[in-house]
């Protein structure tokens, strides 16, 4: 370290990192990225749920992954987690499914009923 300023720099830098966890408030979005997942197609649909927050700017909302959800049998998983709304389950996800879920769940308030673990189940 060489300056205050550096030092100003690494201490906002961190304070982004731990913003980023913190989901109060937010929308978290959760991928089930255990091997069951993966192997049933959870990455690209991954990466498609970053990509359209992203290119929607949408600030609220956190993507992240965990292993197993626990129905390896309707992977890809996808749960979302909304600020005094109860856990939505989406199941057997595509990254086509998964545009539509940050449209009309995500930014529009729907769920998509015909997604959910509920409908499939």
């Amino acid at each position: 370290m060489k300056s205050l300023d550096e030092l100003a720099k690494i201490r906002k830098e961190a304070k982004n990192k731990i913003d980023i966890r913190d989901s109060k408030g937010k929308v978290r979005i959760v991928v089930g990225m255990a091997t069951c997942g993966i192997s049933a197609g959870a990455r690209p649909v991954l990466l498609t749920l970053i990509n359209e927050v992203n290119k929607r700017g949408l600030k609220d909302v956190v993507v992240s992954q965990t292993g197993c959800i626990g129905v390896c049998r309707l992977e890809p998983i996808v749960e979302v987690y909304k600020s005094g709304e109860n856990k939505v389950t989406y199941v057997e996800m595509t990254p086509e499914k998964a545009k539509k879920i940050i449209l009309e769940h995500i930014v529009n308030g729907n769920v998509i009923d015909e997604y959910t673990i509920g409908a499939v189940q």
